[in-house]
């Protein structure tokens, strides 16, 4: 199979293209000029294609010919990034490829997650923050998921809970909603959430679905395990 991997030089997109090699695919990872020796551990494995991953140009290029899309939604700056990155993807991809894209549980496909206080004033205040310091746009990147929603492509919109470092627990447990008793402990190690990125791409019981993820290995989800 051949992938393509949107954001590959951050900390989830190094760990996908990792699972991605493992598991004995083809990669090609997009990453800024500026972050290419980022991917030096990998450089004689994959295909690099330097540029803005919101780049209509560069997109096309490296989704030519790839079965699967992985895509980092980063929030960065205040230009539409986001929705420019899942818009170039999303128009370019090949027909049938499997575009799986990562956000936080912020995100609702339905408006039928339940969220804490903490979580919806960390989201209200750090994204008001983050904006004016024109470091991030969150509402950039609810706009890059509506329109992912609306697409007739072969889309999976994975929502991360908090993240960690540390070894792999395994392939995440997932819910539709956030609010589930199973996502209570909010946390999942960096690692797994890429995992199940790369594996939702061979998934199609994951397509048109926003799984919202919690490691396996935590509390809550043991707690549903052992009901």
């Amino acid at each position: 199979m051949r992938v393509c991997v949107v954001g590959a030089s951050g900390k989830l997109g190094t760990y996908m293209v990792q699972h991605s090699l493992d598991r004995g695919d083809e990669v090609v990872a997009v990453c800024r000029e500026q972050s290419v020796a980022k991917l030096a551990a990998f450089a004689d494995r994959i295909t690099i294609v330097p540029g803005a991953t919101d780049d209509r140009g560069v997109i096309k290029r490296a989704v030519a010919g790839c079965d699967g899309v992985l895509v980092v939604l980063v929030p960065r700056g205040v230009h539409g990034y986001s929705s420019g990155t899942a818009q170039a993807v999303l128009d370019n991809a090949e027909p049938g490829a499997r575009l799986v894209f990562s956000c936080g549980w912020h995100i609702s496909r339905d408006g039928q997650d339940v969220y804490s206080w903490r979580l919806k004033a960390l989201v209200s205040v750090g994204g008001r923050l983050a904006r004016l310091a024109r470091f991030a746009d969150l509402d950039d990147q609810v706009e890059a998921c509506r329109r992912i929603f609306a697409s007739d492509t072969r889309w999976t919109v994975v929502r991360g809970s908090d993240l960690e470092e540390g070894v792999s627990e395994g392939l995440p447990v997932w819910s539709r909603h956030v609010g589930d008793p199973i996502l209570e402990s909010n946390i999942t190690r960096r690692v797994d959430f890429a995992l199940f990125m790369v594996e939702a791409v061979e998934n199609d019981e994951l397509i048109h679905e926003a799984p919202a993820i919690v490691s396996g290995q935590s509390p809550s989800a043991l707690a549903r395990a052992a009901a």
